[in-house]
């Protein structure tokens, strides 16, 4: 009995000497590591396996719609007179897909010097599905969060200072093409720059990040994510300024404005001076050399 009190007295000291507490964390963190070890690849697989179907949804879709143009592994088809049919989508990422098929420039009804917007013909998964084929093809740019382009975040100081670097950096790189209020304008060989006034915050991320078309591409490179928020925040602003002067006439700038002047101001002038002319009130006195 003695003995086993001795043995019970020396095993309670060992436990509260503090290499034991060492040993029961070392214990835990081991246990911690086997359970992960033991879940984590099970998820990976999962996750992995979530996304080559979506790759082959879109490569379904693909060949059904996009590949006549495109290619059937989007290499880009070549007419007869050497003309290109449809570029290789080798490279230009799920943010192109989602700008090109989102605003439903694509699929294009008909080639021609550039494909207009239209309503979506395909739903939201499977543009998601499409663009993540072409993804898959070759690196590129993916698709921006909502964090990289929402205005929701900025307080009422920090929106009016985006707003103002924003319009610095508009209108030294887009108002050669869109003008200075983002109406757009004609472009050379048939083109256009698109009205922006009702495109949303994600596609024009997208097209800045993406070039589509004529226009040029603004990577990260060139405009940081933050510029291009900027951006995003002087076109939203200017959809909020009021008309001063009445009416907008399209927002095109001095042509319009021009030719209202014209045609309607100094038009009007000259009709009414020919229309006085036409009503002045005639004298009715004969001439003394017919009355003699």
């Amino acid at each position: 009995m003695r003995f086993l009190n001795r043995s019970a007295g020396r095993l309670s000291r060992h436990r509260r000497r503090p290499v034991a507490g060492l040993l029961l964390m070392l214990l835990g963190l081991v246990l911690t590591g086997s359970l992960y070890a033991a879940f984590a690849p099970s998820s990976s697989a999962d996750s992995a396996q979530s996304d080559q179907e979506l790759v082959e949804q879109g490569r379904k879709l693909f060949l059904v719609g996009c590949s006549f143009c495109h290619g059937q592994n989007g290499e880009g088809v070549l007419t007869q007179d050497g003309n290109q049919l449809g570029p290789s989508l080798a490279g230009v990422g799920a943010a192109a897909v989602d700008f090109q098929v989102g605003t439903g420039r694509m699929p294009m009804v008909q080639p021609g010097a550039q494909n207009p917007t239209k309503p979506q013909a395909y739903s939201e998964d499977e543009i998601d599905a499409l663009a993540a084929y072409v993804a898959s093809l070759a690196p590129g740019p993916a698709v921006p969060n909502p964090e990289d382009y929402s205005l929701a975040g900025l307080s009422p100081e920090e929106r009016e200072e985006a707003v103002t670097r924003g319009g610095q950096i508009f209108l030294t790189n887009c108002t050669a093409c869109h003008n200075f209020a983002g109406k757009g304008g004609a472009m050379p060989r048939g083109g256009y720059a698109p009205n922006l006034s009702n495109t949303t915050a994600r596609h024009i991320y997208e097209a800045l990040l993406t070039g589509p078309g004529q226009m040029d591409t603004f990577s990260n490179g060139n405009l940081s994510p933050d510029e291009k928020r900027d951006v995003i925040a002087y076109l939203y602003s200017l959809r909020e300024q009021p008309e001063y002067g009445g009416f907008s006439l399209g927002g095109l700038g001095p042509v319009s404005e021009g030719l209202f002047a014209w045609v309607v101001g100094i038009g009007g002038l000259v009709g009414f001076a020919v229309w006085i002319a036409a009503h002045t009130a005639r004298t009715t006195k004969k001439k003394e050399s017919a009355a003699a």
